[in-house]
């Protein structure tokens, strides 16, 4: 009987000391990671020029994940790769990934540089085709969305992925203005599709979703199925 308990205090102590250690382990990766992101964003700064969002739309998209906890996001234009940085980023806090579309390949080819130097190449899957075929055909269900390739084409991108987009998610859409509405073309028109202000005024209708805009960025999250 006391050769049965000295071995589970052993063990315990043993298992105590393998947990200790492996969120030691976690939190020096995180660390290490968060000063990689970091030094490399501060280094880059001002290299943003090649249709990537700013900085504070980066934090924006960063703080979303983190608070709604997301996992599973997808990408629609990634660029260079400036807003997939901040997305990963807070995939790797939260132990998710990113699926990424990018059409053209010199970005494309720059953006998986950017990844890979910034550490941040395992949390995305980054994907050089053309968003209006991809985005159909990816499976989800996603919980996170960033919307920012053609304009003209943002609500063809929202109801491809609507059905894919679990309840609790978020879909945020870049480049929205109020100033926008009406009219024809808008800034972004042209291309046979709608342009930002009806594609606005479309969201706000959806019962089943809530959307707030702040300086060009539409947060809508999805409340129910339909």
């Amino acid at each position: 009987m006391r050769n049965i308990i000295h071995f589970r205090f052993v063990f315990c102590i043993a298992l105590a000391l393998l947990m200790q250690y492996g969120l030691v382990n976690a939190q020096t990766k995180n660390t290490a990671l968060d000063e990689k992101v970091t030094k490399f964003l501060a280094e880059h700064s001002r290299q943003w020029y090649d249709l990537n969002i700013p900085e504070s739309d980066g934090k924006l998209l960063y703080d979303l994940i983190i608070k709604g906890n997301y996992k599973n996001a997808l990408e629609i234009g990634t660029s260079t790769g400036h807003s997939g940085i901040y997305i990963a980023w807070a995939l790797s806090k939260t132990g998710g990934k990113l699926i990424t579309i990018e059409i053209d390949e010199g970005r494309h080819k720059t953006a998986l540089e950017n990844f890979r130097e910034a550490g941040l190449s395992d949390y995305i899957d980054a994907r050089l085709a053309d968003a209006h075929q991809m985005v159909k055909e990816l499976k989800g269900p996603f919980d996170f969305v960033f919307s920012d390739a053609d304009k003209n084409w943002y609500k063809n991108y929202f109801n491809d992925v609507d059905p894919k987009l679990k309840v609790g998610g978020c879909f945020v859409t870049h480049n929205i203005s109020d100033r926008t509405m009406g009219g024809r073309g808008g800034r972004f028109g042209g291309g046979g599709g709608d342009n930002p202000g009806d594609y606005l005024e479309y969201v706000r209708s959806l019962e089943n979703y809530e959307s707030s805009l702040t300086n060009g960025v539409l947060v809508s999250y999805k409340r129910s199925v339909k």
